[in-house]
């Protein structure tokens, strides 16, 4: 199907495809559910028990900035908002967004947050 002296084995070719098109399904999803940069704001101050207008406010305390790289790591990575948006809706340059963004990963995976709730088990 490929060819292996340009991409590697077909194995290897398929996977990435497949992940590709796993990625591309799911953020099509959560936008058909309505998600957008407000929704995720909600979220996230739900995570982190705050305000959603908290999170747009300047101001560079450790809540605050928690909160921002959350925002920015699931408004790039799971809806494909650009980090040129980004910038522009926080008042933040685009390398102040890429660092958050990458920040943002460690804080969801630390905290164990999910952008979509999980359904509880009864």
């Amino acid at each position: 199907m490929s060819d292996e002296r340009i991409l590697g084995d077909s194995d290897f070719v398929d996977s990435v495809i497949f992940q590709s098109e796993e990625h591309y399904e799911r953020r099509h999803r959560l936008k058909r559910q309505g998600y957008d940069l407000d929704r995720v704001a909600k979220r996230v101050a739900e995570v982190l028990k705050m305000k959603p207008d908290e999170i747009f406010s300047k101001g560079r305390q450790d809540r605050k900035v928690k909160a921002r790289s959350l925002l920015c790591f699931w408004a790039a990575r799971e809806l494909g908002i650009s980090h040129t948006a980004l910038a522009e809706k926080l008042e933040m340059s685009l390398a102040g967004v890429g660092f958050s963004v990458e920040r943002g990963e460690s804080i969801a995976r630390e905290g164990e947050y999910l952008l979509e709730r999980q359904a509880t088990k009864f």
